[in-house]
Formats: C-alpha cells, sequence, structure tokens
C-alpha cells in the first residue's frame, strides 16, 4: 500500500521489515510470533511501496519536470479494448509523444539559440551589465551558435540518462524468461526493459538530435545554401522520417524476438545522430558565411510552429480514430466515453506547449530586465508560437474555469438527490440528534459522485485546449498575437502584453503548485493519500509511448510481489491478499501471474478499489471486464470488494448493491461487491467521545467488517483446501 506506513496497515506502531530494501520491503508486527500455528492462526504481513513511484525529493519533484510526457505515456495504455484500429491509436499516440521531444529539444535551442545566442548576443542593450555573456558577442555568429548548441544537447543528454537509469535499478527483479513482447497485462513488469524501451528511447534520442541540427540549419541556410548544407538538411529530413516509420510500423520497433542477441538498432540511431549532429555544428561554426540581420534567429519561428500545427492534426487525427471504435466489446459506460487517450494526450500536448512558452517567456523577461510585460522593442522576444501557446493558456483556463462552473451547478441537482436518496436508505431511522451527522454524510456522498463528473470536465477542457492549439497555424503563416488583436479586434496592442504576462505568471503558478505538491507528496503521508493518486498511476504505466517519462514500479513490485505470495504459498495453508485503492491494482496485475498451484491457494480482499470506476473505464484493454473476470477465475472467485458511496476513487467492481439486495450480475461474480455504510453508525458509541468519521478514501483495517471479510476469507481458502485433500484421499 502507498501513502500509509507499514504500522498503519498492520495496526500497530512496532514492525520489523522481513524482506526488501528501502524502497520496497515486506513488514510484520514485532510482537507477531513468525510461525503462528492453529485453526483460527493468521499471520500478518505488509508491502509498503510507497517510495517507488516518489522516493527521494528531488525524483519526486523530477515527476513534476517530466510530467507532461508521463501524461503522454499513459494514452498508450488508453487504448480501445478491441478492433482493428488497435495499432492506428498505437502509432498517433507514440507520433504524439515524439512530437513532445520534438518541442522539448526545441524549446532548450530556442532559449540558448534564439534568444541568448542570437537575439541578446546582437543586442548591446541585453549585453549591458551581463559580462558572462559578453565575451561571446565578439565572436563570429557561426560559431557562438554552435558553442551554444551544446546547452540543448545538454537538455536532451538529461532526459537520456534519466530514462536509461530503469534498467540498471530494478534488473534484479526481472524475469530472464520472460517474453516482453506481450503487451498484455500479465506482461507489464517486462515492458519498460525490454527491446522495445531501448529502441523507443533511441528513436526519441535521433529525433531531439535531428530538430537541434534542422535549427541551425535553417538559419544557416539563410545566409546562403551550400553543399553542406543541402547535404545535411536532406541527411536529416531522412533520418527524422525513419523515425517517424519506425514509431508507425510495430514490427520494426517492437522486434519479435532479440534471444540470444544483440539489438544493433539503438547503436546505429545513436551512432548516425551524433555523427549527423557532429557535421553539423562543424558546418556552422566553420563556414565563413555573412549572416543576416533579424529579430530573431532565421526560420525558427516556422519550424516551432510546425510542431504545434502537427500536435493539433494528431489530435484530431486520434479523436476522429478513437470515436469510430470507441470502446470495442467492453460496452459498458466510459468516464470519458471513449476518449480517455484523447483527452490525456490534449492534456499532456497543452501543458508541455505552456511550460515551454513560459519558458520562453520567462527567459526573454530576464534578457530584457525587470518588466512586467514584454513590449516589441525589448531586446528579447520568444517566437510568435511560444506568445500563441501562453495566450491561448490563458484563455483555455479562462473558458475551462466556465466551463466547470457551468457542468458542475448544472449536476448540482442530480447529485444531491441521488445523495439524500443514499443517505435515507442507509439509516432509515435517523434519530434527531444525529441531524448533523447526516448532513455530513450527504455532503460527503455528493463531494464522492463529482468522479463522474470529471469526464465531461476532461472533454470540454480537451476541446479547448487543441482550438488553442489551433494557434500554431496562425503563427506558421507569420500571424502574431498583437497585430492580430489590433486589428481585427480593435484589442490594443498593451492590453494584449497585459494579458499575456498574466497568462504566464498562471503557468508559473501552476509550476508552482506543482512543486509544492511535488514535496508535499514526498513529505506528507495524508496528502499523498490524495494528490500522489496522480503519480501512482502515471509511474504504474511501463514507458511504451514516450521513453523519457519517469521511470515505472511495476517491474519491480509485481516480480517482488510474486516471489513472496510464492513463497508464502508454500509455506501456509493459504495467502488472503488485502489491497487498498491503488494496491488492489497491483494485486490484480500481480494475481495474473501467479503460477497455477499458487493460485489454488490465494483469495483476495479489495477495498476503496479503482479497479473499474477508473482503470476498467480508463484502460479497457488492460482493466475491462473480462480481464476482471479472468482475475475472478484464477482464484475460484475467492474475491471479496468493500466499497462505499462517501469514496470519491474506489467504488464497485461488477455489481453496485448491499448484501441482502437481489443480485444484478449472475454469480460468482455478482458475490464479490460489498457496498458498506460509512459510517456505519451515525452517533458514538459506549465508551467514545465523538461519532464516527467519516472515511471515505481512508484505509480501514480496523473496522470490524474489514476483518469478517479477511475471517471470511480465510474460511473459503480453508475449507478449498479440505475438500481438495479429501477428494484426494
Amino acid at each position: 500500500m502507498a501513502g500509509v506506513g507499514a504500522g498503519q496497515m498492520l495496526g500497530c506502531r512496532d514492525v520489523d521489515q522481513v524482506a526488501g530494501d528501502r524502497r520496497a520491503g515486506f513488514y510484520r508486527p514485532r510482537a507477531q510470533p513468525r510461525h503462528t500455528s492453529g485453526p483460527d492462526g493468521t499471520v500478518l504481513e505488509a508491502y509498503q511501496w510507497s517510495k517507488l513511484p516518489s522516493g527521494t525529493a528531488g525524483r519526486t519533484l523530477s515527476l513534476v519536470f517530466l510530467l507532461p510526457f508521463m501524461l503522454s505515456n499513459m494514452t498508450f495504455w488508453m487504448r480501445p479494448a478491441a478492433g482493428g484500429l488497435q495499432s492506428g491509436v498505437t502509432a498517433l499516440c507514440r507520433l504524439l509523444a515524439l512530437t513532445l521531444t520534438l518541442l522539448y529539444a526545441l524549446t532548450a535551442a530556442g532559449v540558448a539559440l534564439d534568444l541568448v545566442g542570437w537575439t541578446c548576443l546582437g543586442s548591446p542593450r541585453c549585453l549591458a551589465g551581463r559580462g558572462w555573456l559578453s565575451w561571446l558577442a565578439g565572436r563570429p555568429v557561426g560559431l557562438r551558435l554552435a558553442l551554444l548548441a551544446l546547452v540543448p544537447l545538454a537538455a536532451v543528454a538529461l532526459v537520456w540518462l534519466l530514462s536509461a537509469r530503469q534498467a540498471r535499478s530494478y534488473g534484479a527483479f526481472r524475469s530472464p524468461a520472460a517474453d516482453p513482447q506481450d503487451d498484455r497485462l500479465t506482461a507489464l513488469d517486462r515492458w519498460d526493459v525490454g527491446p522495445t524501451a531501448k529502441r523507443l528511447r533511441a528513436v526519441h534520442v535521433a529525433a531531439a538530435f535531428v530538430a537541434l541540427d534542422l535549427v541551425l540549419l535553417a538559419a544557416r541556410a539563410a545566409a546562403g545554401r551550400s553543399v553542406a548544407v543541402v547535404g545535411l538538411s536532406a541527411l536529416a529530413g531522412a533520418l527524422l522520417a525513419a523515425c517517424v516509420v519506425l514509431l508507425c510500423v510495430p514490427n520494426l520497433l517492437e522486434p519479435t524476438s532479440t534471444a540470444g542477441t544483440t539489438d544493433r538498432m539503438p547503436v546505429v540511431l545513436h551512432v548516425v545522430a551524433g555523427g549527423l549532429t557532429v557535421a553539423t555544428l562543424g558546418a556552422v561554426a566553420t563556414e565563413p558565411v555573412r549572416w543576416p540581420r533579424s529579430n530573431g534567429l532565421p526560420n525558427f519561428d516556422g519550424i516551432v510552429a510546425i510542431v504545434f500545427v502537427a500536435q493539433m492534426a494528431l489530435l484530431v487525427a486520434l479523436a476522429v480514430l478513437v470515436l469510430w471504435r470507441p470502446g470495442g466489446r467492453d460496452r459498458r459506460p466510459a468516464l470519458l466515453h471513449g476518449l480517455g487517450a484523447v483527452v490525456v494526450a490534449t492534456v499532456a500536448a497543452g501543458l508541455a506547449g505552456a511550460l515551454s512558452g513560459e519558458l520562453a517567456y520567462r527567459t526573454a523577461s530576464l534578457l530584457s530586465g525587470p518588466t512586467f510585460v514584454l513590449g516589441p522593442n525589448d531586446p528579447a522576444v520568444p517566437a510568435p508560437a511560444y506568445r500563441w501557446a501562453i495566450l491561448a493558456f490563458f484563455l483555455t483556463t479562462i473558458a475551462g474555469g466556465a466551463a466547470w462552473a457551468v457542468i458542475t451547478l448544472s449536476a448540482r441537482g442530480d447529485r444531491r438527490r441521488a445523495a439524500a436518496a443514499i443517505v435515507a436508505r442507509d439509516y432509515p431511522d435517523a434519530p434527531s440528534e444525529a441531524t448533523s451527522q447526516v448532513q455530513r454524510v450527504r455532503k460527503a456522498v455528493i463531494r464522492a459522485s463529482f468522479t463522474e463528473q470529471l469526464g465531461s470536465l476532461g472533454i470540454a477542457y480537451a476541446c479547448l485546449t487543441v482550438i488553442g492549439l489551433a494557434a500554431g497555424v496562425l503563427a506558421l503563416v507569420g500571424l502574431e498575437p498583437g497585430p492580430l488583436a489590433q486589428g481585427h479586434l480593435g484589442v490594443p496592442t498593451g492590453v494584449l502584453s497585459v494579458v499575456m504576462a498574466i497568462g504566464s505568471y498562471m503557468i508559473l503558478a501552476v509550476v508552482g503548485g506543482l512543486l509544492v505538491g511535488g514535496l508535499f507528496t514526498h513529505e506528507t503521508a495524508g496528502f499523498r493519500r490524495y494528490v500522489g493518486v496522480l503519480w501512482d498511476v502515471g509511474t504504474f504505466w511501463p514507458r511504451a509511448a514516450h521513453p523519457f517519462a519517469p521511470p515505472c514500479y511495476t517491474d519491480r513490485a509485481v516480480p517482488e510481489l510474486t516471489e513472496r505470495i510464492c513463497r508464502l504459498a508454500g509455506r501456509y495453508d493459504g495467502v488472503v491478499l488485502s489491497g487498498h485503492s491503488h494496491g488492489s491494482v497491483i494485486l490484480a496485475a500481480t494475481v495474473l501471474r501467479l503460477p497455477a498451484e499458487v493460485r489454488r491457494r490465494v483469495a483476495l480482499l479489495t477495498y476503496a478499489s479503482p479497479l473499474t470506476r477508473l482503470y476498467g473505464q480508463l484502460h479497457p484493454a488492460y482493466f475491462g471486464e473480462p480481464v476482471l473476470h479472468e482475475v475472478g477465475d484464477r482464484i475460484g472467485w475467492r474475491w471479496l470488494n468493500l466499497w462505499s458511496y462517501t469514496d470519491p476513487i474506489g467504488g464497485w467492481i461488477f455489481s453496485e448493491h448491499r448484501p441482502g439486495d437481489p443480485p444484478v450480475r449472475p454469480p460468482p461474480a455478482a458475490l464479490v461487491d460489498r457496498r458498506l455504510r460509512d459510517p456505519e453508525n451515525l452517533l458514538a458509541q459506549p465508551g467514545e467521545s465523538a461519532p464516527p468519521q467519516v472515511k471515505g478514501h481512508m484505509p480501514n483495517e480496523s473496522d470490524d467488517r474489514y476483518t469478517a471479510a479477511v475471517r471470511e476469507l480465510a474460511d473459503r481458502l480453508r475449507a478449498d483446501w479440505e475438500q481438495r485433500g479429501s477428494r484426494a484421499a
């Protein structure tokens, strides 16, 4: 379980770690004997993995930095459950992820080459008081551009090294005989370190190098074309096209077998991309030409605008493809109506564009001096595409807030009536002195039901973001926000500059909020339980679309749990697996990996589980109803799921009912879910001074109903074991 300590899970303060390391391990109560015997004896053991998705504060902050990459990587795992369009969705998701890498490299190049190397070093006003830059001012333009190109190269190398670290970190937990090319849920723990991940990383690194090469060659072409420039440009275009083809053709990116052989494709891509970059830097630095004068690096604005336009086109194509066959064979209503991949990809692209625009705008502000707004006469002004991105973020945020208010208010009446009916049914004879407690429960149910509104909000925000990305078309044809707003809308240029400055500070506030949230997520367990859900979900999925996403922990947690369960099943009569919240997701993936002889001695208890409410709807191919039925079948349906209406994250898995209600699904799935009243009682019990709290998504291991569920599953295991023994006799 993440978000709580081992002592809280076990209901005691004094615990011993019996396996694992400082990042994840298994714990037992210190006062508990190692071997408990007797018909009613049990051994408690907890698996704490909270430091796998976050870990140190530095790694937690890096998750904020890599958030757009993480979101784009999630889109790969949100594909439709079935149908012939999966390969097209996969290709589009990977191409969208590639545009984020290109935007990352271009932004680093824009800061170093456009704003510093070209604009600031060519302006005496910008160089005033900046001795650390003056030494480059007298150098030839080509030489200083080549030297400053080391900055974006270092930025690419940084994410390259961060992404390559995973294979070394969790190598001891992999199964060497496993096939890493299987994309079913049973193979998640082998995706992130397989040959596909290495090839994907090589493709993105090569594309990032090519983006830098094209920026330098396009700027150099403005000073006059030469044989070297034309030849290098053709090679760069061919290499970028090869990267696109590799992402679109699964057989090229995902080799069928690499056992006993060395995969040379990553090495070839690295050598070709590195050699091309060295040749480009040499050609730009050494060719004696007269560079033209311009307000920005020649042709850089158009290259950035092309990336924004490509993102918009890919998002529209992905939406068309998903809507054509939105849900495959899993026809249950989805949280995002089958558009999960589109919405998340759009949010990733919008966030990446906003962060890129903010970095360029903030750098330009620092180079221009202490100023609230940037004007056309300032020495450093970011490319029009970045200014459009900031303006689009401002307008999207305002419109998104209005959409949130409309959707929330329009559904408020229905949510209130539904909550009142639930509370009236659960507490039909509530005493008058419990009126305040009843109101508290009703409000908790209303807040928890807001999760169902997130789908409409996400779709609305995605539509607004795509419209904002369309501004890249305006940048591509040379239109800038200020002149266009003044000429067609009559908005003064100064007013628009203030709006863009406000949008920049809004983005800065978002970044600050993410950083603070990352720190609190690492330091505060209670905060991590809610805000950390994003990290837990995002880092659960292997890097199959974007190799620079934060490393996933599945390739350690699932094999480690599998091995531990096998050992315990061989030592004891049976093992009851209990998973809270995201822990239930990990256990579902683990159950599918257990050998048949071990599954016969395993039972499963899930509570506050998002398996159906979130995962089954957002990831139908991996947690859809057929997969969940397979989990139940493999453990003989020794499975109980506890849930309540006050939980904003967890919910029912197969059927929405309480014990005693008529089943809505055929057994045995109908017997899995058990809805609980939360709280069980409205008034304080004897010996207590306050009424029970509404637990919502909080762990409830101390609840008597949880204990009863564990005891029931243990009895089932014991009965099945005795029945098998009698048949064998």
